[in-house]
C-alpha cells in the first residue's frame, strides 16, 4: 500500500488542499465523478517506495527512467524535492484504438552462419512477426477527463516556477483538455496552440482528412519562463526570392539599405554617385563594398546582398509543416507504434529549456524526449507504465551514451506487463469467473458458489481510473451507493478486488457502518491472483574462458545453448491458432510461426553483470548485446553488421546473466 500521501501544493495544510482553481471556477467542465477527483486531490498523491533496478554510469546528473504511472512518479519527485523545468507529454488521445507492438522473431544463430548475409535473404519469409497489445486507448469522455485532470494537477505540482508544459493531443479530446489546462495553469499562461502536420494527406472519404495533431503550450507563470527563438525552414515562395547568385554559386536576395521611413533617421551622404538617406555610416558602406556585399542596380541604386546560407531560418510559427513523422525507413525508428520524431522534440526542448535544465515526459513511450534531452545537454526524467517503453528507452539511451537510473515504482501498475494486458488476462486468471450479462458494465462477471449463488466481481480499472487502484472509503462508498443497487435481487455477496488498500480495518468498519444493501462485501488482493502467472524463462548456457581467433588475449564467453519462454510460446500458439482459424474460413493461406528446438530466435537482448552475484542488487551491465529484428548485433550501444552467433563475451568473469525475450520479459540467471 502507499507509504504516505504527498500534497499537491507545498503550502497545503494536513488533510486540506488549497485549490484556487476549484474555488474560482467551481470546475468549468462538470461531468461524472468530479467529486471523487476533488477528494483524491485533497488527500494528496500516493507515495510508493521505488526499487532501483539498474544504474547506468555514475549518473551524477540524476537522470531517471521510471516505471510507474504519472501520479506515482510525481509523488516520488515531489517527496525528493525534484523540480522539472520543461514537460512534454504525449498521453493517450482517447481515440478508441488499441495499440500493439510488432514482435519480430529473430534469426536462429545456430544456422545464421550458414546463411548468406545478403539483405534480400534477411528480409525473407523466415523472419516472422506478430503483434502484442501494449495499451488500449479506449475511454469514455468523463473517465478520460478525470484522469487527465488528476495527472495535470500532479505534473503542475512538480514544475519549477519558470517551467513550461507541452501537451500533445489530436481532435478526439484536445479541445476539452485545453479547458482543463486553462483551469489548472491559468488562461493567462496559455502561450500557443501548435498545429503539427504529421502526414501529407489522409484518404478520409466522408470528411476532410485529419492529418495534424495539436500541441498545447502553457507556462507556469506569465513572465518568468524560458523561451528561446527557434527557427524552421523557409517555405518555397520565400526561397524563390533568392534567385541571384555569385560566381561561386552562393544564392542571395537584395535588401534595402535606405533609412527612409525608419524611426531615428539615418546617414545622409553620396556613395558612388547615389545620394540617399542610408541606414549605416559611410565606413560601413565602404566595408560592405570591399566584401562584395553590395548590389548596384541598373537604375543606379545600391542594395545589399542577403545570402541565403547566412540566414538562420524563419522564426518558428505555431504551424509546423516542416517536421515529418517517423517513417518505416527512418534511422531513428525503434518500432514503437506512437513514436514521435526527434526533430519535433528538438524544437520544443531548444525553445523552452536551457542546457542543464530538467526535461520530463510522464507518458514517455518510445523515449524520444529523454533521448533528445540527453543529446542537447539537458537532464531528463522518463516515466511510463509499460515495460516495453522502459526497455525501448533504456536501449535508446545506452546508444546515446546517457547515464541514468531505472526505478520501479511499486504502485501496482506493473502487475503484469502493462495495464491493458493485465485487464485482458484477469478474466482467465480469476478462478471461476464467468461472464454475467445480468450485471452492469462496472462488474467483471460473477463467481458461482454453493452457499451464496452468483457472486458479482468488481475489478479496479487499470487502464483508465487511476484512483480506482486505491481502495479507500471514497471508492467503497461509490461501489455501495452507485454500483451495488443495480445488482439482481437474489445477490447475497459481492467480491471487490483491489490493487492497493488505504486502511483495511478502517474500510471494513466503514462497510459495517454504511452498507445497508444487505449484500455481504468480501475484499480480495488482486496481486495474489497475478503471482506466478507467467513462468520465468528458462535457459541453458555454458561459460568458459576462451581466446578469440587471431587475438593474443582471452575473454569470458557465455554461450546460450537453449532458451525457452513460456509466455512467448503461448503467445505464438495463440497467434497460430487464430491464423489457422482464419485460413479455414477461406481468408488466405496461413504459414504458422515455428520456433527451433534451441529457441534462440526468441531472444532480443542479453546482458552480463560482472560486479555482483546478489539478485537483490541493482543491475550493472558489464557487457550487453541487443539483437535487432534482422538479426544484427548492437554491442554495448554500438551498431555492428554482425549476426548474433549465440554468445556474449566479457572481459571479467560474469556473475549474473540477464536475458530479454522478444516480448520484453527479462529473467536474471545466476552463474
Amino acid at each position: 500500500m502507499a507509504v504516505r500521501y504527498i500534497p499537491y501544493y507545498p503550502d497545503t495544510l494536513e488533510g486540506q488542499a488549497l485549490l484556487d482553481n476549484f474555488v474560482r471556477t467551481q470546475r468549468i467542465l462538470k461531468y461524472r465523478e468530479n467529486g471523487e477527483i476533488k477528494q483524491h486531490i485533497m488527500r494528496g498523491m500516493p507515495y510508493y517506495e521505488p526499487t532501483l533496478r539498474e544504474r547506468v554510469g555514475k549518473n551524477e546528473n540524476g537522470n531517471l527512467v521510471m516505471r510507474g504511472d504519472c501520479l506515482s512518479a510525481c509523488a516520488y519527485l515531489k517527496d525528493k524535492g525534484q523540480k522539472v523545468d520543461l514537460v512534454y507529454i504525449d498521453p493517450p488521445f482517447a481515440s478508441g484504438a488499441d495499440y500493439a507492438k510488432k514482435v519480430y522473431v529473430r534469426r536462429n544463430p545456430k544456422i545464421a552462419n550458414a546463411l548468406k548475409a545478403a539483405e534480400q535473404d534477411l528480409n525473407s519469409d523466415e523472419m516472422r512477426t506478430f503483434e502484442e497489445k501494449m495499451y488500449g486507448d479506449i475511454w469514455d469522455k468523463e473517465r478520460y477527463l478525470n484522469w487527465m485532470y488528476e495527472n495535470l494537477m500532479a505534473i503542475r505540482s512538480v514544475m519549477s516556477d519558470n517551467a513550461s508544459i507541452y501537451v500533445h493531443l489530436d481532435y478526439h479530446i484536445g479541445h476539452y483538455v485545453k479547458i482543463l489546462m486553462d483551469e489548472i495553469f491559468g488562461e493567462d499562461n496559455f502561450r500557443n496552440e501548435i498545429i503539427w502536420k504529421r502526414a501529407t494527406a489522409h484518404s478520409d472519404a466522408a470528411f476532410f482528412g485529419n492529418n495534424f495533431d495539436t500541441i498545447y503550450f502553457y507556462t507556469k507563470s506569465q513572465i518568468d519562463y524560458v523561451f528561446n527563438t527557434t527557427y524552421q525552414s523557409y517555405d518555397e515562395s520565400y526561397l524563390a526570392r533568392f534567385s541571384q547568385s555569385d560566381p561561386d554559386g552562393r544564392k542571395w536576395d537584395s535588401g534595402n539599405l535606405t533609412a527612409k521611413g525608419l524611426q531615428g533617421g539615418g546617414y545622409d551622404y553620396v556613395y558612388k554617385g547615389c545620394h540617399s538617406l542610408w541606414r549605416m555610416p559611410l565606413e560601413t558602406m565602404k566595408r560592405l563594398d570591399e566584401e562584395g556585399r553590395l548590389h548596384f542596380t541598373k537604375n543606379g541604386g545600391i542594395r545589399s546582398k542577403v545570402y541565403l546560407d547566412e540566414l538562420p531560418g524563419m522564426p518558428a510559427q505555431s504551424l509546423w509543416t516542416d517536421i515529418n513523422a517517423v517513417n518505416s525507413q527512418a534511422g531513428e525508428r525503434v518500432d514503437y507504434v506512437t513514436q514521435k520524431p526527434e526533430a519535433l522534440l528538438e524544437r520544443i526542448i531548444n525553445a523552452s529549456s536551457n542546457k542543464g535544465m530538467v526535461v520530463a515526459d510522464f507518458f514517455g513511450g518510445s523515449g524520444v524526449t529523454a533521448a533528445v534531452a540527453n543529446r542537447l545537454g539537458r537532464r531528463f526524467i522518463h516515466c511510463d507504465v509499460g515495460i516495453n517503453s522502459i526497455e525501448t528507452t533504456r536501449d535508446r539511451l545506452i546508444k546515446g551514451n546517457a547515464e541514468f537510473d531505472i526505478l520501479d515504482i511499486n504502485d501496482g501498475v506493473a502487475l503484469f506487463r502493462n495495464p491493458a494486458q493485465t485487464m485482458d488476462k484477469l478474466q482467465s486468471l480469476i478462478q471461476g469467473l464467468h461472464t454475467d450479462k445480468t450485471l452492469g458494465k462496472q462488474w467483471a462477471g460473477s463467481i458461482s458458489d454453493t452457499k451464496y449463488g452468483n457472486m458479482p466481481v468488481w475489478l479496479p480499472d487499470l487502464k483508465g481510473k487511476s484512483f480506482s487502484r486505491m481502495l479507500d472509503n471514497v471508492l467503497i462508498n461509490k461501489i455501495i451507493r452507485e454500483d451495488m443497487p443495480d445488482l439482481p435481487d437474489d445477490t447475497k455477496k459481492v467480491i471487490v478486488y483491489y490493487i492497493d488498500i488505504d486502511d483495511e480495518k478502517e474500510i471494513q468498519q466503514f462497510i459495517h457502518d454504511n452498507n445497508d444493501t444487505g449484500v455481504e462485501i468480501e475484499l480480495r488482493d488482486l496481486k495474489n491472483v497475478l503471482d506466478n502467472v507467467v513462468m520465468d524463462d528458462k535457459a541453458e548456457f555454458t561459460v568458459a574462458e576462451v581466446q578469440p581467433d587471431g587475438e593474443c588475449f582471452k575473454v569470458w564467453q557465455t554461450r546460450i545453448d537453449r532458451f525457452f519462454s513460456d509466455r512467448v510460446d503461448r503467445t505464438i500458439k495463440e497467434f497460430n491458432l487464430k491464423g489457422e482459424q482464419q485460413a479455414l474460413k477461406g481468408h488466405k493461406k496461413f504459414v504458422p510461426i515455428s520456433i527451433s528446438e534451441e529457441g534462440l530466435e526468441t531472444i532480443e537482448f542479453l546482458s552480463l553483470d560482472c560486479t555482483t552475484a546478489d539478485f537483490t542488487a541493482p543491475w550493472h551491465s558489464s557487457s550487453e548485446i541487443l539483437i535487432d529484428r534482422l538479426g544484427y548485433v548492437r554491442q554495448n550501444g554500438k551498431e555492428t553488421k554482425k549476426l548474433w552467433d549465440g554468445t556474449i563475451n566479457s572481459d571479467e568473469r560474469p556473475l549474473r546473466l540477464k536475458i530479454r525475450n522478444i516480448c520484453g520479459d527479462e529473467t536474471i540467471f545466476g552463474i
